[in-house]
C-alpha cells in the first residue's frame, strides 16, 4: 500500500522556501536549535578567567524603581530606605558599586527614546542580554511595510468582511504601554482599504499610562477618523467601552469579574450605561463624583431605538489591539477557549479571532494573530542552567499553584507572575530543565486596590528568598519586588512612599542572608515610577489643574535605574567599567554570568564590570 508522506521537498526549491517551508513544519524556535546543533554550537560557557564559581547570587528587581531629582514627589527620596541608600552611598564605595542604566526607549528595543519602558521589555532585556525589538516596534515595522496584512492572521480575519463585521477592542491611548492610538488608526485605515464593510471599536480609557482625563480627547480624535471612514461609505463607530481597570484588563486571573463585564458590553451589547455617543458616554462618566479613567464603568453606544450598535455576532471577526500581552490573555480565554468557565459567556458567537500578537507562546494563545512575536533565543537563563548553575524556569502566572524543582530559585508575587519567568527567558513558558530549577509564588490581596495595602507581600517574598539562600540548595534566587510599581500606579503619594519603605525591608532582608551564606548580591529594577509622581512641564516644574492641585502621574517614567552589586562573595576586585557609552538592562544579563564565574557570549551586550588586578 502506497502511504503519501508527511511532506517532500522539490529538488527545484529555492532557499527562501526551503526555509519557510522549514519554520511552518517545525516553528522557528525548534529550527533555531536545528541549526545551532549542525554548526557545531556549544550551550557551554568559558571559565572566567579571574571570578570563581560556586557563589550564590541574588538577583533582586525592584518594580518601578528609578532614579530622579530628589523632591516631594519622589516617593523613593521621601520614604525611609537605608539600605537602598546605603548601596549608593559614596562613602561604602559608589560609584565602583552602584550605578545607574538606561531602561527605556532603544535600550529595551522599543522604537525611540520616548517610548517608556515596561516591566516587560524591562524583563526581556534583562534576561536575553541583547536588544530585541519590542511589542510596539514588531507592530510599526509590520504597519509601515504591511507585512501586517499579509500574514495568516489578516487573512484570515478577512473572511469575515464580506458579510460580518470588523471588531477592534483595546486600550485607547497613546502611551506605548499597552497599545498606541497611531497604529489603531492605521489599522483602521488598512482594514477599511482591505474590503471591511463595518467595523466596530470597543475602547478601554487608560488614566494610567497617560494623564487622567485625556480619555476625551482620545475619543474626538477617533471618532473624527471613523466619521472620515463613514464619508467613505464604511460603517464605522464606536459600539462600546469602559475603564481599563474595571473593564476587560484583568490579569493574571485576579478578577474575572473585569473580564465578564467587559464581555457583557463587547460582546453582549449589554451594560448599565447607554448613550448616544462615546464622547457623551466619557465626558458623563467623569463627572460623576471620584471618577477617573481608569476605572469607568462598562457602556453601550445604543441607536435611536435603544438598540446596541455593535454587540459581537456570528460571521464577525474580533481583534484584540493590545501589543502588550498581560492584560489581554484573559480576554483572549473567554474569545477563544471552547470549554471556558471562568464565568457565564450567555452567548458565545462563531467569530474569527486574531490578537495583535500572541500572547501566550506556550499556550499558543491567540493561535491567529496579526503580528509574529520576537523569538528571543539562547536567554542567559537558559544558558545558566545548562552550565550547572541551578536556574530558575519561568511560568506565566495563569493559576495559583507552586511548582517546585531543584535549582536556581525564583521567587515573585502573583501581580508580577510572569515577569521573572516568562518575559526573563525570552517569553518562553516552562522549564528548561525540570531537575535544576524551583518556582514558588505568592498569591496577592484580593479585592482590594494595592494603595490599600501597599506593602503589598513584599516581606513575604523577602523571607522565602532568604530562606531559599539560607538552605543552600541554589546557585541563584531572582525576585520581583513589585511595591513601587502597583502602588505607584494608583497614584496614591503617601502610600507609594509606604510601598517604597516596604520594598527596602525587603531587600534588607534577602541582603541579610546573602550575607550569611557569602553569597553575592546584583540588585537593579525594570523601569522607573515611583521616584516621580507628578506630571512636569518642559522646565520639570509640576503642572497644575484647573483648581490648582498638582496632576498626578501614574505612569512609568523615562528616568535611568539602578543597578548595584556586593556582597560576601564578590572578588575584591570588581567594579563597574566606565568604557560603557550608553549602558542599559541588557548588560545586566553578562554581568550577572560573570557573578556566577562564566563570561558571557560574544553577540550579548557588555558586562557592567571589571576586575582590577589589585
Amino acid at each position: 500500500m502506497f502511504v503519501r508522506p508527511r511532506f517532500f521537498v522539490r529538488s527545484t526549491c529555492s532557499a527562501s522556501d526551503l526555509l519557510l517551508f522549514l519554520i511552518f513544519e517545525i516553528g522557528t524556535r525548534d529550527l533555531v536549535s536545528l541549526v545551532m546543533a549542525s554548526s557545531g554550537f556549544s550551550w557551554t560557557l568559558p571559565d572566567h578567567p579571574k571570578l570563581p564559581k560556586g557563589k550564590p547570587v541574588a538577583v533582586v528587581v525592584l518594580d518601578g524603581w528609578g532614579e530622579a531629582n530628589a523632591d516631594q514627589y519622589n516617593c523613593i527620596h521621601v520614604a525611609q530606605t537605608p539600605v537602598m541608600d546605603s548601596l549608593k552611598n559614596v562613602i561604602t564605595g559608589a560609584p565602583e558599586k552602584w550605578r545607574l542604566v538606561k531602561a527605556h526607549g532603544t535600550a529595551v528595543g522599543l522604537p525611540s527614546d520616548d517610548d517608556m519602558g515596561n516591566s516587560e521589555v524591562g524583563h526581556n532585556a534583562l534576561g536575553a542580554g541583547r536588544i530585541f525589538a519590542q511589542g510596539a516596534k514588531l507592530v510599526d515595522q509590520a504597519l509601515a511595510s504591511g507585512k501586517i496584512y499579509e500574514g495568516d492572521g489578516f487573512n484570515y480575519i478577512k473572511e469575515s468582511f464580506e458579510n460580518g463585521t470588523l471588531h477592534l477592542i483595546g486600550l485607547l491611548s497613546d502611551g506605548g504601554v499597552h497599545s498606541r492610538l497611531d497604529q489603531l488608526q492605521l489599522l483602521l485605515k488598512g482594514a477599511s482599504e482591505r474590503g471591511a464593510k463595518r467595523i466596530r471599536v470597543h475602547i478601554l480609557t487608560d488614566g494610567r499610562d497617560v494623564l487622567d482625563g485625556s480619555s476625551v480627547g482620545f475619543v474626538e480624535t477617533l471618532e473624527n477618523d471613523l466619521s472620515q471612514l463613514r464619508e467613505k461609505g464604511i460603517d464605522a463607530q464606536i459600539a462600546s467601552g469602559g475603564g481599563r481597570m474595571y473593564v476587560t484588563m484583568d490579569r493574571y486571573e485576579n478578577d474575572w469579574d473585569v473580564v465578564k463585564r467587559g464581555w457583557d458590553a463587547q460582546v453582549l451589547g449589554e451594560a448599565p450605561y447607554k448613550f448616544k455617543s462615546a464622547l457623551e458616554a466619557v465626558k458623563t462618566l467623569r463627572a460623576e463624583p471620584k471618577a477617573n479613567d481608569q476605572y469607568l464603568p462598562p457602556f453601550v453606544i445604543v441607536d435611536d431605538s435603544g438598540k446596541a450598535v455593535g454587540p459581537v455576532l456570528d460571521g464577525d471577526a474580533v481583534v484584540t489591539i493590545n501589543f502588550r500581552a498581560d492584560r489581554m490573555v484573559m480576554l483572549a480565554k473567554a474569545l477563544e477557549y471552547a470549554d471556558f468557565d471562568k464565568f457565564d459567556r450567555v452567548r458565545v458567537p462563531k467569530i474569527r479571532y486574531a490578537g495583535m500578537l500572541q500572547y501566550d507562546g506556550e499556550l499558543k494563545l491567540p493561535s491567529r494573530y496579526l503580528v509574529s512575536p520576537p523569538e528571543i533565543e539562547r536567554t542567559s537563563g537558559e544558558y545558566l542552567v545548562k552550565n550547572g548553575i541551578r536556574t530558575f524556569a519561568c511560568r506565566q502566572a495563569t493559576v495559583k499553584r507552586l511548582n517546585r524543582i531543584n535549582s536556581h530559585f525564583l521567587f515573585h508575587e502573583t501581580v508580577k507572575f510572569g515577569h521573572v519567568t516568562f518575559f526573563w527567558n525570552g517569553n518562553r513558558s516552562g522549564y528548561f530543565d525540570e531537575t535544576k530549577e524551583e518556582y514558588i509564588e505568592v498569591p496577592s490581596d484580593s479585592g482590594i486596590t494595592f494603595n490599600v495595602a501597599p506593602k503589598m507581600k513584599a516581606l513575604e517574598i523577602a523571607e522565602k528568598a532568604r530562606d531559599a539562600l539560607l538552605s543552600g540548595k541554589f546557585d541563584q534566587v531572582r525576585v520581583n519586588l513589585p511595591n513601587g510599581d502597583m502602588v505607584g500606579h494608583t497614584g496614591d503619594i503617601e502610600a507609594t512612599v509606604v510601598a517604597c519603605k516596604a520594598a527596602d525591608e525587603a531587600v534588607k532582608i534577602i541582603l541579610d542572608a546573602v550575607e550569611q551564606v557569602g553569597g553575592i548580591y546584583l540588585v537593579t529594577a525594570d523601569h522607573g515610577n515611583a521616584e516621580d509622581m507628578v506630571k512636569r512641564n518642559k522646565a520639570g516644574k509640576p503642572l497644575l489643574d484647573k483648581n490648582g492641585g498638582i496632576q498626578i502621574l501614574t505612569s512609568h517614567t523615562l528616568q535611568p535605574v539602578p543597578v548595584a552589586i556586593g556582597g560576601p562573595g564578590l572578588h575584591p576586585g570588581v567594579k563597574f567599567r566606565t568604557d560603557i557609552q550608553t549602558p542599559g538592562l541588557a548588560n545586566v544579563a553578562a554581568t550577572v554570568m560573570n557573578l556566577h564565574g562564566f563570561e558571557a557570549p560574544a553577540d550579548y551586550e557588555p558586562t557592567l564590570i571589571e576586575v582590577a588586578d589589585n
